[in-house]
């Protein structure tokens, strides 16, 4: 793989940008200091592999009795049929116990990078921060990942999981006019390409999109992505890594559809209302301030959430610092006033 077109060009690379690079909140300084240099290191595609596996062992998939936490969920694994000529999918199913429904539901997608991650290990923290806070189900997608699976296999995964779930809704108690979908960086991307590609296929229609610091943009050229070059937990060498492994020959061509990077769409009408959350000292920054731009040029609406000093992940690196815990909370608003419409 040949990423010599993302070497940050002279004036543009993070040594003559250091006096431009926004700082860093206190608390989130202090989490990131700690992290070990093996932890800061950017993907490549020499070190994948290392790093995949690095990523399995940080955070195994937990079994259904633990998900379960002694009763106070209901989880199961679903095996779904996947896209035409696609093997099937797996999708892990939560709720609280004891709650009648039909519930609303989060239709999630993992972060990783489209590399890395897996649909078991979000399900705690979902279903600890907003399944009994909300009363909503939560379904996550276990997406196959690339290099091993290129566009559109991931897509087309959630996808075929969304027809599903919504084909299903009543037997599973579900309320399919409340389904959100969302997802984190890579899933955020996801959630982003699946409210267009369900938009265009006249498929299940979601009253929300949660775009959590989304991956959208395979051209990986915008100022932010530059200015934080070797400074983000995310920077630009593992951008390209990750969207040369996603697209392969197809990063950065003219043609490339919109579905597989949704920065690239140039019609995003008739979108459900989005929440769009980003961090000032982080390579997607500027991609994802255009991205709900263009929604609200579009007639759309879009709720854009800069947390000043935060980088790529930051409530996951420091979940106790204030500014993560007044991320959750601005998501659990949203999703609160989301869910209290319906379709």
């Amino acid at each position: 793989m040949d990423l010599t077109d993302d070497t940050p060009s002279p004036g543009t690379g993070p040594a003559s940008t250091a006096r431009g690079v926004p700082p860093f909140d206190p608390e989130l300084a202090v989490a990131l200091g700690g992290l070990t240099q093996e932890a800061r290191a950017p993907f490549t595609p020499e070190n994948l592999a290392d790093r995949r596996e690095q990523d399995a062992a940080a955070r195994p998939r937990p079994t259904l009795r633990e998900l379960r936490a002694g009763g106070r969920f209901e989880v199961e694994e679903l095996r779904v049929p996947g896209p035409a000529g696609g093997p099937d999918v797996t999708l892990v199913s939560g709720r609280p116990a004891g709650i009648p429904g039909p519930l609303p539901l989060l239709y999630y997608m993992h972060g990783g990078g489209l590399v890395t991650g897996n649909a078991w290990s979000v399900l705690p923290r979902l279903l600890r921060e907003w399944a009994v806070t909300l009363e909503l189900a939560v379904v996550s997608v276990e997406y196959r990942l690339a290099p091993e699976a290129r566009y559109p296999a991931a897509l087309e995964d959630c996808y075929a999981g969304l027809v599903w779930v919504a084909a299903h809704a009543t037997e599973r108690g579900f309320d399919a006019g409340r389904v959100v979908v969302g997802g984190k960086s890579a899933g955020g991307g996801l959630a982003a390409a699946l409210a267009l590609l369900t938009r265009d296929r006249g498929g299940p229609a979601p009253i929300g999109q949660l775009l959590l610091c989304p991956m959208l943009d395979d051209r990986n050229d915008t100022f932010s992505s530059h200015q934080m070059a070797g400074v983000d937990t995310w920077d630009r060498t593992s951008n390209a890594t990750a969207w040369q492994a996603a697209l392969g020959d197809r990063r950065g061509s003219a043609d490339l559809p919109p579905y597989a990077a949704p920065a690239r769409a140039t019609d995003l009408s008739g979108l459900p209302p989005a929440y769009v959350e980003v961090g000032s000292a982080e390579t997607l920054r500027d991609e994802d301030v255009a991205y709900a731009q263009a929604l609200w040029r579009a007639g759309g609406q879009a709720e854009l959430h800069v947390w000043p000093g935060a980088f790529h992940g930051f409530d996951t690196f420091a979940p106790k610092a204030a500014l993560s815990q007044d991320a959750r909370d601005a998501r659990t608003r949203w999703l609160r006033r989301v869910l209290a419409q319906r379709r």
